[in-house]
């Protein structure tokens, strides 16, 4: 064997173990981020102990995730300068690795709330009065975030509405010139197209209770809508308040900026 079939086995034989030790590494890892929300979905766990498992792999994902696309370069110049038989092969399975650690990085990254987002979980468009839950308040019963407007650790009504306001000045009472029972309806069609299940519609009142879950961690946040005739106008005010959690990452809000936007 001359010398330079031996530096191309020892060449190729360190590539064989990188190309392994990410592909493991990066599928391991991925699979271990995705079952995190997976065992809250079966009940396995808590959204806790989810939580605690994206933490563990965001701590690591995008060192693998770096390592991984060294490797998969240094595979895919093997292919190009022919030094090593199967490097095309390699550089695929290293580029699956890196793939799927860049994922259990970034898309737990994606759900970081942007700078500035309070740590609150109670949005309304009517921080003075809050629509009040009727027909959800026993499911609510053991829930641990209270539908009681401003409550919490070291939070109160004007705290919270204060902070609301800051964050969101947008969120205010939606006013329309149709008749209310027109955008009633629209507002109950609006809950059937977003997926939300309706818990209670009493038009005579005005009032549309319902709850969405969440996609990952299956949270349950429930929506309270009540519709009014106010002189020429019909008002409508609505809330969107989470069952577990000190802040919502802007979940609330921006639930209910979808739900006002499929109104006009």
């Amino acid at each position: 064997m001359t010398d330079s079939e031996a530096r191309s086995g020892t060449t190729a034989l360190i590539l064989n173990i990188a190309v392994s030790i990410v592909a493991i590494a990066g599928v391991g890892i991925g699979l271990y981020a995705l079952a995190g929300p997976v065992g809250v979905w079966l009940g396995q766990w808590n959204f806790s102990r989810g939580f605690d498992m994206l933490r563990t792999v965001n701590s690591y994902a995008d060192w693998i995730a770096g390592i991984g696309l060294l490797v998969t370069l240094a595979a895919f110049a093997g292919a190009r300068l022919g030094r090593v038989g199967n490097s095309t092969k390699l550089a695929g399975f290293a580029l699956v690795g890196t793939l799927s650690a860049a994922l259990a990085f970034f898309v737990p990254e994606g759900f970081r709330p942007p700078e500035g987002t309070p740590p609150i979980h109670d949005i309304t468009t009517d921080t003075s009065n809050p629509p009040v839950y009727v027909a959800i308040a026993p499911i609510r019963a053991d829930a641990r975030n209270s539908m009681e407007y401003g409550s919490g650790n070291n939070m109160t009504p004007e705290k919270l509405a204060a902070a609301q306001q800051e964050a969101y000045p947008d969120i205010v009472p939606q006013r329309f010139s149709e008749e209310a029972e027109v955008v009633y309806d629209r507002a109950l069609a609006a809950v059937e197209s977003l997926g939300w299940e309706l818990v209670a519609a009493v038009p005579e009142q005005g009032r549309i209770e319902a709850t969405d879950t969440t996609f990952w961690f299956r949270f349950k946040d429930d929506v309270v809508i009540y519709i009014t005739r106010e002189g020429d106008e019909t008002i409508l005010n609505a809330r969107s308040l989470s069952r577990v959690g000190v802040g919502d990452v802007g979940k609330n809000t921006a639930r209910l900026r979808e739900f006002f936007a499929l109104l006009r």
